[in-house]
């Protein structure tokens, strides 16, 4: 089930809880809001992956909401408006949202454009932790209850050990863990500092997963620090 949360600033209830009910049946959390200042405040308090936003609405109006958030928020935004002039599709999106839909809509349309938005956000983002078992960077899928790997679409056979490995730095994208942490946090027991064991699996972990081991694309070595998982842009 997914399990990203989505904002709906909407002032007419009716049409929130219409979109609450198509989007919590597609396994997403939905937090309301009535107007902008109500959903700046629900945004301040929770971790939103998506945004949908009315532009008419009292108190604060939806271009007005739509600058502000992109103040501190990269998150897709969604504008809705019963206004279906060119205009004001190129007002809303020009102060900051990233598609826009006409009122009155289809809700099964809706539900096509924000999962377009998320994937598109997640992808971007390098990270995406579709849910709290599958996680994703870039070409590299992790599902943790099955213990499956996958390097474009390719299966890759993990011992546990590695697979813990892999997964502690992917869970942790771009930090970088010391071999003495990586090997207290997988073997549960101290480090000493001759041993390689770390070193080891890292090395059995990029010939797997990597198509140039010393030229690694996923986890990378920061010299007498340790290691980490990261992408490079472009």
């Amino acid at each position: 089930m997914q399990k990203e949360t989505i904002l709906i600033i909407d002032d007419e209830k009716e049409i929130r809880d219409l979109i609450e009910i198509y989007l919590t049946n597609e396994g997403y959390n939905v937090i309301k809001a009535a107007d902008g200042l109500e959903g700046l405040m629900k945004l301040k308090n929770h971790k939103v992956h998506l945004i949908i936003l009315d532009i008419m609405m009292p108190k604060m109006d939806g271009l007005e909401a739509c600058m502000k958030i992109r103040d501190t928020e990269n998150v897709p935004i969604i504008m809705l408006s019963a206004k279906a002039e060119d205009m004001d599709k190129i007002i809303g999106l020009t102060s900051g949202a990233d598609d826009y839909v006409t009122k009155p809509f289809n809700p099964l349309e809706l539900i096509a454009r924000v999962k377009s938005q998320l994937r598109r956000y997640m992808r971007l983002s390098g990270f995406n932790e579709v849910s709290s078992d599958q996680m994703e960077v870039d070409d590299l899928l992790i599902n943790v209850a099955t213990h499956e790997v996958r390097v474009d679409g390719r299966e890759v056979k993990l011992t546990p050990r590695e697979f813990a490995i892999l997964e502690l730095l992917v869970r942790n994208k771009g930090i970088v863990f010391s071999t003495e942490k990586i090997y207290e946090r997988i073997w549960n027991e101290p480090f000493y500092q001759s041993d390689n064991t770390v070193m080891v699996h890292i090395r059995k972990i990029r010939e797997k997963i990597e198509t140039n081991p010393r030229k690694p694309r996923y986890i990378k070595t920061v010299w007498g620090v340790g290691y980490k998982v990261e992408v490079e842009s472009g």
